[in-house]
């Protein structure tokens, strides 16, 4: 499985979804902070100490010269209840208000200040702001219809980062919180919806799969781990469909096999029976002569029946792998001549020339003798069964590359071309175009025989047909 680009794998976009979103999260966090302590009275924790007593003033004085019995004690607790830093009303009729407790000697002291205040310099000509010479207060005036009201301290020191923010606590968790959950939903969406919908697709294939739906696919776009895990299933989906094309094909065959088996035995079978049951037959008087024929048929239909059986049996133990072939240095030109006279005598009778080539750099060919000479008189004999009178058949061995070729060539009709793919079946038999018999076991012998030496055989038309066989070079003392 090739691994995907790094800026498609999932885990670097879950990764750095995560960090957009966590960069998300606070930089909503900060603009809603600013835009909170932008619209408070006392501003950020470390602005000047008169804006507040500034706004604390005129909004005292606002509230006095709408209404001058208005109650500014519950104005004022309601819009700087939550302020974060202490500050301190003084009215000249004596009400005292205060975000925290405070000293009584301040109290005192701003008393005779409001005093010496209302008694001195006309208002117009006081400060709007006021502020000690040790710096360490602020005050302003709280001037109504031209006339001193009261006097407005901010008291000394700065409030803390975590005393601004307590007021802000509730805004901003529920804020946070609500970022966080679209946030959460937005991943969701972007990041784990297309992967959540790959993975079910997945599954659905899966599930297809295990349904007897061997074609079925998983999407493979994407370039992340889901999009590989999705190509892994399709190969695996692929070799499963082939396994089950090739297991369906092979119940095919094993069924017509038994049926070419069965019928190829009852064939002889059912001749051996009529004979037999006619000779047994006591009502039944048979001429010595006729007596005889009758044996002579049953015991030729023996012999058939032992040679299917026995090409049966070979051919089980050859592709099964029970037999044991036997490495040695072959004379490729003895080896020809012992099939020629096996069929001298037939060669003979019908006129049929065999003609023998062999390169002196294939003189030699390692292999199974007893084998290899099985498989050539295979073919010869179905050369000879196929090659009319006055014909010709070839026995010819050259190098090929790292292998020796042998050839059998005969001049009979050839092969039809429909018939040649399935030439070396079992029981096939292409009669409709080479006149002849045989139980259609040999070429499958013959193939068997070359497989199992790791070499190939091919078949095809050349004035007749023309079977190929490569042997590979081999080490002899490997067998």
């Amino acid at each position: 499985m090739s691994k995907p680009v790094w800026y498609r794998s999932l885990y670097w976009r879950v990764g750095l979804g995560l960090v957009a979103f966590l960069a998300l999260l606070l930089a909503v966090q900060a603009l809603l902070f600013v835009w909170l302590v932008g619209i408070r009275p006392d501003g950020l924790p470390f602005a000047p100490d008169d804006r507040l007593a500034e706004l604390i003033a005129s909004d005292i004085v606002e509230a006095l010269e709408a209404d001058p019995s208005a109650d500014i004690t519950a104005e004022i607790t309601r819009q700087y209840a939550t302020t974060a830093r202490p500050f301190l009303v003084l009215m000249r009729d004596g009400r005292v208000l205060s975000n925290r407790d405070v000293p009584p000697a301040l109290v005192r002291g701003m008393r005779a200040r409001l005093a010496r205040m209302a008694t001195g310099r006309p208002v117009r000509q006081l400060p709007i702001r006021l502020r000690f010479e040790d710096g360490r207060r602020v005050e302003a005036p709280i001037v109504v219809h031209g006339e001193f009201a009261g006097l407005v301290t901010v008291l000394p020191g700065r409030p803390t980062l975590m005393a601004t923010l307590r007021p802000l606590a509730p805004t901003l968790t529920l804020s946070g919180l609500a970022v966080l959950g679209l946030g959460a939903v937005a991943a969701a969406l972007v990041i784990f919806g297309p992967v959540r919908r790959r993975l079910q697709q997945l599954e659905d294939a899966a599930a297809r799969i295990g349904a007897g739906e061997t074609s079925a696919r998983a999407p493979e776009h994407g370039g992340d781990e889901v999009a590989a895990l999705a190509r892994s299933f399709n190969r695996m989906a692929a070799d499963l469909e082939g396994r089950a094309t090739a297991l369906a094909a092979s119940d095919q065959a094993r069924r017509q096999l038994l049926a070419d088996v069965s019928h190829e035995l009852m064939t002889p079978l059912t001749a051996m029976r009529g004979y037999l049951e006619t000779l047994a037959m006591a009502e039944l008087t048979l001429d010595p002569p006729t007596r005889e024929r009758y044996l002579r048929i049953v015991d030729e239909e023996t012999g058939r029946l032992e040679h299917i059986i026995g090409d049966l049996l070979d051919l089980a133990r050859l592709e099964g792998g029970g037999s044991t072939l036997r490495r040695a240095l072959v004379d490729t030109r003895a080896l020809f001549n012992r099939v020629a006279l096996r069929h001298e005598r037939e060669l003979t009778e019908r006129g049929v020339r065999l003609v023998v080539r062999v390169d002196p750099a294939a003189a030699q060919v390692v292999g199974d003798p007893d084998r290899l000479e099985q498989a050539l008189q295979n073919l010869a004999a179905n050369a000879l069964r196929h090659t009319p009178g006055g014909g010709e058949i070839t026995l010819a061995a050259e190098p090929a590359g790292t292998a020796t070729r042998i050839v059998v060539r005969d001049t009979g009709p050839g092969i039809a071309p429909d018939h040649l793919p399935l030439i070396f079946n079992r029981f096939y038999k292409a009669d409709a175009s080479r006149a002849g018999g045989g139980s259609g076991l040999g070429l499958s012998i013959v193939k068997a025989i070359v497989e199992c030496h790791g070499g190939t055989i091919t078949v095809r038309n050349d004035r007749g047909a023309a079977f190929e066989i490569l042997i590979p070079s081999m080490d002899v003392r490997r067998g």
